[in-house]
């Protein structure tokens, strides 16, 4: 049976969705395209179909999920930003939460397209957080300091034991910190 161009796209976009999610989870070499697939709702056959490779798949997938990221951020200012980043419940969905943290240091291991792609989100978060004014006049070396200080710490959070009083702690901290940093500047 054919397959309508809609229906085509519509496979698509499950399948970037589902990478976006597992990846963040999983990591890149954490989820097989078999699985993958599977959990798309889709056969393994065919993925070719949509993607020339699985570093193709990585990038959009990347993509969507800063896209979903940066739709997550409209219209919050920085207090609401920082206590949000910072939180558990961001930090207990990795699957759901910022690319930067979750992939970050799988990204740094990928080819030179992946860390392209990678950056480009990273300049679209900073165009954006400039631009909703959530974090107040910021420089950009003032924006790229906040981004660095909440993706650290909510890394080191989540690579503590969940019910450690670290994992805790680290998140405690970093936002009276860097809540505190803007409120001293202003």
């Amino acid at each position: 049976m054919k397959v309508s161009k809609e229906q085509v796209r519509e496979n698509r976009m499950r399948i970037v969705e589902t990478a976006s999610v597992l990846f963040r989870e999983r990591g890149y070499d954490g989820v097989g395209v078999a699985e993958l697939m599977s959990a798309a709702g889709l056969t393994h056959g065919g993925f070719y179909k949509h993607f020339g490779s699985k570093a193709d798949l990585m990038s959009e997938a990347m993509s969507c999920g800063f896209s979903r990221s940066a739709e997550s951020t409209l219209g919050v200012n920085r207090e609401q930003f920082v206590e949000y980043y910072l939180s558990r419940q961001h930090r207990d969905s990795m699957g759901k939460g910022c690319v930067m943290s979750a992939l970050g240091a799988d990204t740094a291991r990928q080819s030179e397209t992946i860390k392209a792609t990678f950056a480009a989100g990273i300049e679209n978060q900073l165009a954006l957080l400039a631009n909703e004014n959530a974090v107040g006049g910021a420089t950009r070396a003032d924006l790229i300091d906040t981004i660095a200080h909440l993706v650290g710490a909510l890394v080191l959070s989540r690579a503590c034991p969940d019910d450690s009083a670290l994992a805790d702690e680290i998140l405690d901290v970093c936002r009276s910190r860097i809540l505190r940093q803007e409120v001293d500047e202003n």
